[in-house]
């Protein structure tokens, strides 16, 4: 081999040692990327169920709080009852579309019991059935968050 073809040679190997490293390195970074990525959507996908699940809990408990008032023979809060019951059945809409189908349907069974008790105290369901239901609904949460801690006896 003479001087030149021996230059182009290692030349071309030059090239082709920096492409295959250019290459190399781009589908690591866009590996890390896509992990990022991956990561933040799961981050945001478990944020957006616990607001829902802290909402609905939060219309959940002012609704209790009258049941709770109403039960002691106190005088209701000033927010009419139907506000109230409006905010949870919304707030349980919020859990059917960010959470999974145990927790929504948790949300749905806790907020059917609430319900009825705010409706009629003496109907069935309650304050038993109630119990039960906000026990199986915090469960779901608990599991819909992925918290990995044992279940809470009640």
């Amino acid at each position: 081999m003479d001087g030149v073809t021996g230059s182009t040679v290692l030349a071309l190997i030059g090239v082709l040692l920096g492409t295959t490293g250019t290459l190399v390195g781009q589908h690591l970074a866009t590996r890390v990327e896509v992990r990022r990525d991956q990561q933040q959507r799961a981050d945001a996908g478990r944020t957006e169920r616990k607001e829902a699940i802290s909402g609905f809990l939060a219309a959940a408990q002012r609704v209790e709080l009258v049941l709770d008032r109403r039960e002691l023979g106190l005088p209701a809060p000033e927010d009419p009852e139907d506000e109230k019951l409006h905010d949870l059945w919304l707030a349980k809409k919020a859990v059917e579309l960010t959470c999974s189908h145990e927790a929504a349907q948790a949300a749905h069974d806790y907020t059917k019991a609430l319900h009825a008790r705010m409706r009629d105290a003496a109907a069935t369901g309650g304050p038993p059935a109630k119990r039960e239901r906000r026990h199986a609904f915090m469960e779901a949460a608990r599991e819909e968050l992925a918290s990995g801690r044992p279940r809470i006896r009640r």
